[in-house]
């Protein structure tokens, strides 16, 4: 991809911001996957602006905020041109680094989005996320305090992260949703089930997270025993033991296909989500995969002229199907375990 290039633009949802194609995903620039270059991830942001990317993804748990406070200056540097998203929902202690407690109570939601301005330093968030889904708390409430936010001013778009077709309509008739975060990859369809169909007919946009697999579907790694000591994939059931061997094998179809065309795996899979709008009748599918490199970034653009013809993709459909291992070790807050 050449240095001048500008990937495209899209809308996000009916009536949603326009946005590069490709966003970028920012958590791994604080947390998650081992140490990180504070310099170089603050010059990935500013390369992946000068290429068109406007999406930028944080979530006040990344970091424990240290995420949102990283990138708040380059925000507010580019406010005209930056489409902000963050998230609340998920609460972590002090005391326990490993718990992760969910929180859509209305009380929460207020102090979440001021707490994150005041990190961002902005006053208003472009696309407030609700990260992840507490069954206990009526969605309609949550919604509605989220509601209140964008008639407030401190949020001017709503998505929901993780959600049901039927979650989706439901809080779709309280308030508008843009957009939809969820897991969505080669690797990854379970979204296919209910809430990609109650996007397409809602408009809602799709902005799939984790695409190309956590890195495992471009090939950085085999196993997650290959990884820092600190890097929480050696925790995900798909990239450990057996499951990590043959789930390794299924990669091969995506390594000969890049092969094939010249390009790379991770630019093989960003292109396979690329297609999934025409594919499923959506309006937008806008990825952010998650990087802290220049490099990286520059290659996974690169899959935005990149298209797929049916053969190729006829060999790509059966390999979700045949992954074994979660997607977490505890699938409780995800939307797999609502699904019907």
């Amino acid at each position: 991809m050449s240095s001048d290039s500008s990937i495209e633009t899209t809308r996000l949802g009916g009536h949603g911001p326009v946005v590069g194609v490709q966003g970028l995903g920012c958590m791994g620039m604080s947390e998650f996957y081992g140490p990180t270059d504070t310099g170089e991830a603050l010059a990935t942001l500013e390369r992946a602006l000068e290429l068109g990317v406007t999406l930028f993804d944080t979530a006040d748990i990344y970091g424990s905020g240290a995420n949102e406070e990283l990138i708040g200056p380059f925000v507010r540097a580019h406010r005209e041109q930056v489409v902000l998203a963050t998230k609340f929902a998920i609460e972590r202690r002090a005391d326990d680094p490993a718990y992760r407690g969910i929180n859509n109570d209305p009380a929460y939601i207020r102090r979440a989005v001021d707490a994150s301005l005041a990190r961002l330093g902005v006053d208003v968030i472009d696309l407030y996320y609700m990260h992840r889904r507490d069954p206990n708390v009526p969605l309609a409430e949550s919604v509605g305090a989220m509601a209140e936010l964008v008639e407030a001013g401190k949020v001017r778009y709503l998505g929901l992260s993780e959600v049901t077709g039927p979650e989706l309509r439901e809080a779709h008739a309280v308030h508008p949703i843009t957009a939809l975060q969820s897991e969505w990859s080669i690797f990854a369809r379970s979204v296919e089930r209910s809430a990609v169909p109650a996007a397409a007919e809602l408009g809602v946009a799709l902005v799939p997270y984790s695409p190309l697999g956590r890195g495992f579907l471009t090939g950085a790694f085999a196993d997650a025993g290959q990884l820092d000591a600190g890097d929480y994939r050696r925790h995900l059931p798909q990239f450990t033991g057996e499951n990590a061997v043959g789930n390794a094998a299924l990669v091969a179809p995506i390594r000969a296909i890049a092969e094939r065309r010249g390009a790379t795996a991770a630019q093989v899979a960003l292109a396979w989500l690329g297609q999934r709008a025409e594919a499923h009748g959506l309006t937008a599918v806008v990825p952010i995969p998650g990087t802290r490199k220049r490099s990286r970034l520059e290659e996974n653009l690169g899959a935005t002229r990149l298209v797929l013809d049916k053969e190729e993709l006829a060999e790509l459909e059966p390999i979700a199907a045949r992954v074994a291992g979660g997607r977490y070790a505890d699938m409780g807050s995800t939307s797999d375990a609502r699904e019907l």
